[in-house]
């Protein structure tokens, strides 16, 4: 159809070019063309349609499914290599511990055989008569021993009463000088030795904890603590304790005897007592 279009507008090119003929000829060729140009924009647009639907239906068709990517891969066989045979080790000698020596116990005594019964005499059993025994020797007749005389013994000297007396003082006199020599107690409250009180523990204080203590100190003849401890307790123990570890550092007067420093003990109160706000 183009085609045919196509070669009059040619023709008609080249009669415009001639005379008469030429424009009679070129007339002719536009009234063809006005007749048929209707028909061919006709034509071209359902050919347009048509492409036009072929491309929506070719867009709208499911896309067929692409295959996978193949991946290549390779595989490689490898042969179990042979293990080497391990010899047995030799087997270690261990030493063995020395076995104590086995101690032979002497066999037991056997038990002594029980004494046999009495056996009992019926009035019917018979007694063998007793064998005869030979008569005594008499003794010989011994001569008396005659009586020696007896000497009496010599009378001591009786010692005088100027020797006995000063013997007797010196006996009674250690005896009076430790039983009747005054002790001196122990002193723990001399000012010189500056011994701190006790601390009052701040959570007592916070708990209302107030007491007595009665701490048994035994002093030595130094002047220090050996032991202390709890002889009557305040009834808290955070108390006690607080008394006991400041006590255990406190410096004493050691008690006396005769001029010399002995150990002795002493009882020491404690008391805890919470002061009341005015």
């Amino acid at each position: 159809m183009l085609r045919r279009m196509m070669i009059p507008a040619a023709y008609s090119f080249l009669d415009t070019s001639t005379g008469g003929a030429g424009r009679t000829a070129g007339r002719e060729t536009r009234a063809r063309r006005r007749v048929a140009w209707p028909t061919t924009a006709g034509w071209s647009l359902l050919v347009l349609g048509l492409h036009a639907g072929a491309l929506a239906v070719w867009f709208d068709a499911p896309l067929p499914p692409q295959p996978l990517p193949m991946t290549p891969f390779s595989a490689r066989l490898i042969s179990p290599q042979p293990t080497p045979e391990t010899s047995p080790e030799p087997p270690v000698e261990t030493a063995q511990p020395p076995q104590p020596p086995q101690t032979v116990e002497p066999p037991a005594p056997e038990p002594p055989a029980p004494p046999s019964a009495p056996v009992a005499l019926t009035p019917n059993a018979t007694l063998p008569p007793p064998k005869p025994q030979p008569a005594p020797a008499r003794p010989k007749p011994q001569a008396k021993p005659k009586p020696q005389p007896r000497t009496p013994p010599k009378p001591r000297p009786l010692p005088s009463a100027a020797q006995s007396a000063p013997v007797a003082q010196a006996a009674a006199a250690p005896q009076r000088s430790e039983a009747d020599e005054p002790v001196q107690a122990v002193r723990f409250d001399a000012a010189y030795l500056r011994n701190p009180a006790p601390p009052y523990p701040v959570a007592s204080r916070r708990a209302g904890e107030a007491g007595r203590v009665l701490l048994s100190v035994r002093v030595s003849a130094a002047g220090l603590a050996e032991a202390v401890s709890v002889m009557r307790s305040s009834g808290y123990p955070r108390l006690d304790e607080s008394a006991l570890s400041t006590v255990r550092r406190w410096r004493f007067v050691p008690a006396n005897r005769g001029g010399q420093a002995v150990a002795a003990s002493v009882i020491v109160p404690i008391n805890f007592k919470l002061e009341q706000n005015r």
